[in-house]
């Protein structure tokens, strides 16, 4: 049997923080790569999340672009063909 004196106490103490220290690390590591990846993938959402909203907003600006450029050409045929007409007369 050991006996208890100071010494024995001691190296008693320290051993026991060594075994909780190995089994506690990795668990602690574990969390806090969690926890950093978790924090990284928010951030990524968020970016996404702004990016696609402009992408619509980038699309709605492409249409009424497209739609602009219709109307325009519509009137400058339609100016082409008056004027052809009225020379024609």
């Amino acid at each position: 049997m050991i006996k208890l004196n100071s010494v024995n106490s001691i190296f008693i103490a320290i051993g026991m923080l060594l075994l909780a220290l190995v089994l506690y690390f990795p668990q602690i590591y574990i969390q806090n790569n969690i926890y950093y990846v978790s924090k990284d993938i928010n951030k990524l959402y968020a970016h996404y999340i702004s990016l696609k909203e402009e992408n619509k907003f980038l699309v709605q600006q492409l249409e009424d672009m497209k739609f602009k450029n219709q109307i325009v050409d519509s009137l400058i045929i339609y100016s082409i063909e008056e004027a052809n007409d009225s020379d024609n007369n």
